[in-house]
């Protein structure tokens, strides 16, 4: 792995956190829609990440252990794979005065739950500053190699 490479994984890690903490404002922002241009109620949505890049963890550790070293030149690091939706069932409240009340007076609240998406947020913050924080050292120490030459 060249030394520079290392800015290319703190950068897709910064910018997969950036997506988990603003999926987790959206949960929060609809936390009481129970109605959607796609008619029902607000789904809470999840993100699944992967890593990407040619080698995977473990041809690495194999190649390193047999004194080949990080053969690829390609990308490595992680982006987001996909927003699902999560498949828990909605809360059902009796309201029959609501508008989206059904034909015995319940009303599906979306599934989003405050506590959960609060440190699912707080969780992609200290994600996303431990990344700056390797970024930082990263560049700290390219600034010092620079200052070798002198």
């Amino acid at each position: 792995m060249s030394f520079l490479s290392s800015f290319d994984i703190c950068a897709s890690g910064l910018s997969a956190q950036r997506v988990r903490m603003d999926i987790a404002a959206e949960n929060i922002a609809n936390i009481e829609t129970t109605r959607t241009e796609g008619g029902g109620s607000y789904t809470r949505k999840l993100v699944t990440f992967e890593s990407y890049g040619e080698e995977s963890f473990q041809e690495a550790l194999r190649n390193a252990a047999h004194g080949k070293g990080y053969t690829t030149n390609t990308k490595t690091g992680v982006r987001v794979s996909a927003i699902v939706e999560d498949d828990r069932e909605f809360k059902r409240v009796y309201n029959p005065e609501h508008p989206d009340a059904d034909e015995n007076g319940y009303v599906n609240i979306p599934n989003v739950d405050l506590l959960k998406e609060t440190v699912d947020s707080m969780s992609a913050t200290r994600s996303y500053e431990a990344n700056v924080t390797a970024l930082n050292a990263i560049k700290a120490m390219a600034q010092k190699a620079l200052e070798i030459g002198k």
